[in-house]
């Protein structure tokens, strides 16, 4: 039913961004920075710099925008490609290729509609304390200078914003047109993703079925979740390097501003060369794969089944 099939999503969601949260944070700051302006090395140095700089729950920012978001987002992406490949089978015969992958196509582009403002919040909060920690170092780079010898410079003090602050200030600037900046980038890299995806995962699903009329095991649905999403990841990087630095509010110092997908997408290619564009593809990886296994684990277990199923026994 359409119920258990939101439920299921959302709680898929849940649980997969609670546990994979601090790598997406990395993979934020790893494609916002430019050469030249370089605060982290790796994943691994991010996140310890994150920690020292900003504490355990640094690594967490954004997350309340995100957890608040992701039920809705998962929700309807897994239900529509559901929604998608039913109507397309209608004929009773087995979905082809193409159809498959217009049922993820159609899922990409529904999901967009709480996408594109879940991550546009989630990258200002993310993003912030880079530009926070790459406000200290110049500082105190410029306290060690010569010419600052007179006086020292006046300490850097990041101001701490939330998204409910970032939605009232987009919305009396630029209206609801401010929360979906970016939406071009974001169907750029959604939909591909799902294209992907979705035939990929129920292919590598069908091989762990002795039977089709039986469900797979549920590590044959993680599995084939983990590998099909990291695929999907890193085949649509690019366009979510390009997506990610579109949707980013402020800049740190000496960073490139951009007009458009074809802007930023021809900036990042003539400064940082072709290899940019798969800036933070490990971290997106391992952050789609355990999610998106995660999520067609709870998915096809069917937890809000047994739950809308165990309603009517307390009721009696």
């Amino acid at each position: 039913s359409l119920p258990a099939k939101l439920i299921n999503g959302g709680i898929a969601g849940l649980i997969g961004v609670t546990c994979v949260f601090p790598i997406d944070l990395a993979k934020t700051r790893l494609q916002n920075q430019q050469n030249g302006q370089r605060m982290y090395t790796s994943m691994s140095d991010c996140l310890i710099k994150t920690i020292r700089s900003e504490g355990y729950f640094g690594m967490y920012r954004g997350a309340a925008v995100n957890l608040t978001l992701v039920t809705p987002e998962k929700a309807i992406k897994l239900a529509a490609n559901d929604f998608f490949r039913h109507h397309l089978s209608k004929d009773g015969k087995k979905l082809t290729l193409l159809r498959e992958m217009l049922a993820g196509c159609g899922a990409g582009t529904c999901q967009v509609i709480v996408t594109t403002p879940m991550e546009m919040l989630k990258i200002q909060l993310q993003d912030a304390g880079r530009i926070a920690a790459q406000k200290k170092l110049m500082a105190a780079q410029a306290q060690l200078s010569p010419s600052s010898a007179a006086g020292a410079a006046e300490p850097v003090v990041e101001a701490r914003t939330t998204a409910t602050q970032i939605t009232r200030e987009l919305l009396r600037s630029k209206g609801i047109a401010g929360l979906y900046k970016g939406l071009g980038a974001t169907l750029l890299r959604d939909v591909p993703f799902s294209i992907v995806y979705f035939p990929l995962f129920a292919n590598l699903n069908k091989l762990g079925q002795k039977d089709p009329n039986v469900k797979a095991p549920f590590y044959v649905s993680f599995l084939s979740g983990c590998v099909a999403g990291s695929t999907a990841a890193v085949a649509v990087n690019p366009c979510d390097v390009v997506k990610t630095r579109l949707q980013s509010l402020q800049r740190g110092v000496n960073e490139d501003t951009y007009s458009g997908i074809l802007d930023c997408t021809k900036k990042i290619w003539q400064k940082e060369g072709p290899m940019a564009f798969l800036k933070g593809a490990y971290c997106r990886a391992l952050v789609i794969a355990p999610l998106f296994g995660i999520a067609q684990v709870v998915y096809f277990i069917g937890i809000a089944e047994f739950l809308l199923d165990m309603l009517p026994k307390r009721r009696a």
